[in-house]
C-alpha cells in the first residue's frame, strides 16, 4: 500500500508537467495560426471604410524608367590638329563658341610653310625643262641615236620630278594651301585652320604664341545636330526592348517638357547588370547639350493581366500582402507576388486568389490593427 502511494505521488507531478507542456504547445499553435487573421466588430468594420471586391482582368502597360545622358556619335566629334606644327598666331575661340563649316578657327605661322611653298614652285619650274629633255631623249632613242641607258636615266629624272611635285602638293593641302592657286606672288608664312563642321568648340588647348606640335590637339569641336541619348538599362528589362521602340525623355530642370525618341541600338555587352541603350531624338532641340543628364520612360506593349487597386496591397517587412475576406468580418492577411503598376492598378502574379473576396479599400487600416493586436499579445 505504501509502495503504491509513493508511486502515485511520484508520477503525478510528471503528469501535470506534461499536461502544461501540451497546453502551451496548443496555445502556441493557436496564436501562430491567428497572427495573420483579424475579426472586426460591425462598428469597427464601418469606421474602417472597408470595401470588398475581387481580382479583375485589365489591359495594362508597363513603363520602364531609366536614366542616362546625352552623347554624340564619334563622327560628330572632331579634334583639330596641325599635321606640320607651327606657332599659334591668332584665334578668337572660346569654349562654347559656335562655328560654321569653313570658318577660320586659327592662324598659324612657321618658316617651314615658306620652305614647302618654295620647294613646290621651284620643282614646278624645273619640271618644264626636265620634261623637254625627256621628250628629246625619247625621239633620239627611237632612232637609236642614244643608248638605252641614257634614255632610262632621263626618264627616271622626269618621273622623280613629277613625284616630288605631287608630294609637295599634298603637303600644301595638309596646311590648307591650294597648290593650283600658288605662285611666286602668293607665298605666305602663315596658314589658316578651317572648321570642318558646323558646331561649337568644347576645348581650347593652346594660347597665342604657343608652338603646336603635329600630335597636339589644338581644338575640339562637336556637331550637336545628331545628338544621342545613352540610357542605362537593367539586364532584366533588356528582353522587353527592341529597335525603333518609342520613348520619352526629360530632364529634372523641365520635367514637363517631353522629348520623343526611338531606340537606335541595344548594346550586347553587360557590365554590373546594366547595358547601354542608344536612342535618337525625333527632333533636334538646341537646348539639349552633350553631357546633360536625362530621365526616360519606355512604355512596353499593352497586355492583359489580373489586377487589384493599389489600395488593396500593403507592404510589410519587404513583402507584399492582401487581405482575404473569410466571412463574418474576418480577414486573413495573405502574401502575394506583384507585377507592374499602371493607372492605380497593380498586376497580381499569384494565381490562387482569382475567385477570392479581397479587401480593395482599407487594407492599410487592417494591417495597422493586426500589428497592434500582435503587440498586445
Amino acid at each position: 500500500m505504501n509502495h503504491l502511494y509513493k508511486h502515485i505521488l511520484f508520477t503525478l507531478p510528471l503528469f501535470i508537467v506534461a499536461c502544461n507542456s501540451a497546453s502551451k504547445e496548443i496555445a502556441t499553435e493557436s496564436t501562430s495560426a491567428e497572427t495573420n487573421t483579424i475579426t472586426l466588430s460591425k462598428e469597427q468594420f464601418k469606421n474602417a471604410g472597408i470595401e470588398i471586391g475581387s481580382i479583375s482582368s485589365r489591359t495594362i502597360s508597363e513603363t520602364i524608367k531609366a536614366n542616362g545622358k546625352i552623347d554624340v556619335p564619334p563622327q560628330n566629334m572632331v579634334s583639330i590638329s596641325v599635321p606640320l606644327g607651327g606657332y599659334l598666331k591668332y584665334t578668337k575661340l572660346l569654349p562654347g563658341t559656335h562655328v560654321n563649316k569653313g570658318d577660320v578657327l586659327a592662324v598659324l605661322e612657321d618658316p617651314q610653310y615658306i620652305q614647302i611653298q618654295q620647294d613646290y614652285l621651284v620643282a614646278g619650274a624645273q619640271l618644264a625643262s626636265i620634261e623637254s629633255e625627256y621628250q628629246r631623249q625619247l625621239e633620239l632613242n627611237k632612232n637609236k641615236s642614244i643608248s638605252d641607258k641614257v634614255f632610262e636615266q632621263t626618264r627616271a629624272n622626269y618621273q622623280t620630278q613629277k613625284i616630288t611635285i605631287q608630294a609637295l602638293s599634298e603637303k600644301l593641302k595638309l596646311i590648307g594651301i591650294n597648290p593650283q592657286k600658288l605662285n611666286e606672288n602668293s607665298l605666305s608664312r602663315s596658314v589658316n585652320i578651317l572648321s570642318p563642321i558646323n558646331g561649337y568648340t568644347t576645348k581650347i588647348n593652346a594660347n597665342i604664341g604657343k608652338y603646336i606640335n603635329p600630335n597636339d590637339i589644338l581644338f575640339e569641336l562637336v556637331d550637336p545636330s545628331d545628338i544621342h541619348l545613352n540610357l542605362n538599362i537593367y539586364e532584366k528589362d533588356l528582353h522587353k526592348l527592341y529597335t525603333d521602340q518609342p520613348l520619352v525623355a526629360f530632364n529634372n530642370t523641365h520635367p514637363e517638357i517631353k522629348h520623343k525618341c526611338k531606340i537606335l541600338l541595344i548594346a550586347k555587352d553587360i557590365n554590373d547588370g546594366i547595358a547601354e541603350v542608344h536612342c535618337h531624338f525625333d527632333a533636334y532641340d538646341k537646348q539639349l547639350a552633350p553631357g546633360m543628364y536625362m530621365n526616360a520612360e519606355i512604355e512596353i506593349q499593352n497586355k492583359a493581366a489580373n489586377v487589384l487597386p493599389e489600395d488593396a496591397i500593403v507592404r510589410h517587412e519587404g513583402k507584399y500582402y492582401i487581405f482575404e475576406s473569410t466571412g463574418n468580418n474576418t480577414f486573413e492577411m495573405r502574401q502575394v507576388e506583384i507585377g507592374v503598376t499602371n493607372e492605380n492598378f497593380t498586376e497580381i502574379l499569384s494565381t490562387d486568389f482569382e475567385k477570392k473576396q479581397i479587401v480593395t479599400k482599407g487594407a492599410y487600416t487592417l494591417l495597422m490593427t493586426l500589428m497592434n493586436k500582435a503587440e498586445e499579445e
